[in-house]
């Protein structure tokens, strides 16, 4: 469940974004070419506008193909009105991007739901129990709080049908202007609230719109940066350090150098973004064109990269599976790896490395306790939350090496319904993969260890309700007997009232915080024993295993080559003197 924190507010950390640069998906620069009458450009000074500078222009993050546009959205006469509702401004939009909602009704980021087609389960973070705050049922309106819409207050409905309904803002205004409310289902503030003695201004919708353009980072990361209850808790390699990174942190986002969008990899149309981790191809079958294998993309051609890119977010889709120069032996080794070995293995050493912590560890076990009656929270030597009376242990980290196993894009999910060995490790979203199969490679992962409810007697995972104001939220009451019943409840499922507590893993494909190549994994630290591959098996990896008869034949093979050099050198001396001598 995405963006839990507990506070009333989103941790945006609005000094590092870039004022003034407005936000807007790729699709739209597809439909700008607008009808006449649809939205009329103001002549002169007779509309407030404040288009884009060329030094502002440059400095838009890079999307699917460079930055540029065919129309001024703080020009347009329908957004020279100060908007009441969010709502509102959709409808503004669709009078000209008429598709645009459709679109959206259409995809994950809407319908929170999908079914994976090897593995036959419907997930989705609808439908999926996860290692951090569990479940979304049964805790709106405060989980769409990071829903593309508005007004989703029930996950056993579908979401709202209405055109309206679609979130434009959140993707495409600038995230200094708008942002959604963590406790309204998706909306922002439309009027003025006091919390905690501090007063929150709602945003100025008229403005958010007239800010539109292709997103920028900040924009996927207001909801995927704090997913899981906090800046950079939940993923490992996206948080807030993303937005304004130099080139140490990311190669691809380095604000100073190619400074890309998520889009730019991330480059889908019709608003279907390819990246799911519910489905991924872990392993991308080689991009040709003109029926000959394609040579490393160079970025600064952007423009022909339509024609390269497969459909989905890979490192091939630019780079293709032979990305090292191969005319000398290490590159030519190195492109022999591709096969078996993830380019993120090598070129991403550490996640987490931007200063922001990420959470390894949630006992939930422990959630609950009081002092003198109240709640209370621990923090570490670090600043981070150690214990809260709300959610339990935590524990928390930073550059981190990863997880590695070997992927073939599947992982199948312990859902529900599904009975569970609480003797054991219960795998979340076990990765499927095996050395032999063909389709998969060795690929780095946060694994993230937890502690979670279950049912003793069906030895099932349960919900948990945590949030609301009535006596039934642990998060208000922070009494499991009432919570866990409530929750269970409120899906139609039953619960034999013996609660338990079982250890879990998940694990998060590490995809960001690209490295410069001269901060790669070095050969030593996987070709070693008790190095970063030691848990892979189903292989023989030179340096780190060792096979009596496979070494003595190698060892042979190594002498059995010196001396034939030697007695070929030796040939050839004594030839050259006879030579001579004729």
């Amino acid at each position: 469940m995405a963006n839990f924190a507990f506070e009333g507010r989103w941790p945006l950390d609005k000094t590092s974004m870039r004022p003034g640069l407005a936000t807007s998906a790729l699709v739209v620069l597809s439909l700008l070419l607008l009808p006449i009458g649809a939205a009329s450009a103001a002549s002169g000074d007779a509309l407030p506008h404040s288009p884009l500078s060329p030094e502002a222009k440059a400095s838009l993050q890079l999307s699917g193909k460079p930055a540029g546009g065919t129309a001024d959205h703080s020009r347009f006469e329908i957004l020279q009105q100060d908007f009441k509702s969010g709502p509102e401004v959709t409808k503004a939009c669709l009078s000209c991007h008429t598709e645009a909602a459709d679109q959206v009704q259409h995809t994950l980021h809407w319908k929170w739901q999908t079914t994976n087609e090897a593995t036959g389960q419907t997930l989705g973070k609808r439908t999926v129990i996860n290692a951090f705050c569990g479940n979304v049922a049964s805790n709106e309106p405060r989980c769409t709080s990071c829903h593309a819409g508005y007004g989703w207050e029930d996950m056993r409905k579908d979401p709202p049908s209405e055109p309206e309904a679609v979130d434009c803002l959140v993707c495409h205004a600038d995230t200094a202007l708008y942002s959604k409310y963590p406790t309204k289902a998706g909306h922002p503030l439309y009027e003025p609230i006091t919390v905690n003695g501090k007063t929150e201004m709602p945003p100025d919708l008229g403005k958010a719109a007239r800010s539109v353009t292709n997103p920028q980072r900040q924009n996927c990361g207001s909801c995927h940066y704090y997913g899981g209850g906090g800046d950079g808790v939940k993923h490992g390699d996206l948080d807030s350090s993303l937005n304004q990174p130099d080139k140490t942190l990311d190669v691809h986002m380095n604000k100073d150098g190619l400074n890309m969008a998520c889009t730019a990899c991330h480059a889908g149309s019709g608003h279907q973004w390819p990246g799911s981790r519910y489905s991924m191809e872990a392993k991308p079958t080689t991009v040709a064109r003109d029926g000959e294998e394609t040579k490393t993309a160079k970025i600064r051609k952007l423009d022909q990269l339509a024609s390269l890119m497969e459909p989905s977010a890979t490192c091939e889709s630019c780079h293709s599976n032979r990305p090292h120069d191969g005319s000398d032996l290490m590159g030519i080794k190195l492109n022999d790896h591709t096969d078996t070995v993830a380019c993120q293995t090598c070129h991403i050493p550490e996640f987490a490395r931007g200063g922001v912590a990420t959470k390894t560890l949630w006992d939930w076990s422990t959630a609950g306790k009081l002092k003198d009656g109240k709640p209370y929270k621990d923090m570490d030597e670090h600043g981070h939350p150690s214990y809260m009376s709300e959610k339990g242990n935590f524990e928390y980290g930073e550059n981190i090496k990863p997880f590695y196993a070997w992927f073939n894009g599947e992982t199948t999910w312990t859902l529900l319904d599904d009975k569970i060995d609480p003797t054991k490790v219960v795998e979340i979203n076990a990765l499927g993969g095996s050395p032999s199969d063909g389709k998969s490679r060795i690929w780095p992962f946060k694994q993230m260890l937890s502690r979670q409810p279950y049912d003793m007697e069906t030895n099932q995972l349960v919900y948990n309700h945590v949030f609301g104001k009535d006596d039934t939220a642990l998060w208000t009451n922070f009494d499991w007997s009432k919570s866990v019943p409530a929750a269970m409840d409120f899906i139609g499922k039953d619960f034999s009232g013996k609660l338990g507590f079982v250890d879990t893993h998940m694990y998060w494909p590490i995809t960001h915080m690209v490295a410069p190549k001269d901060q790669a994994v070095r050969c030593t630290e996987c070709h070693a024993k008790q190095g970063r591959l030691d848990g892979i098996t189903g292989i023989y990896m030179p340096g780190r295993d060792t096979f009596k008869w496979l070494d003595w034949i190698g060892y042979a093979a190594f002498g059995l080559t010196v001396l034939g050099v030697l007695f070929h050198a030796l040939l050839r001396i004594i030839f050259r003197n006879r030579k001579k001598q004729a």
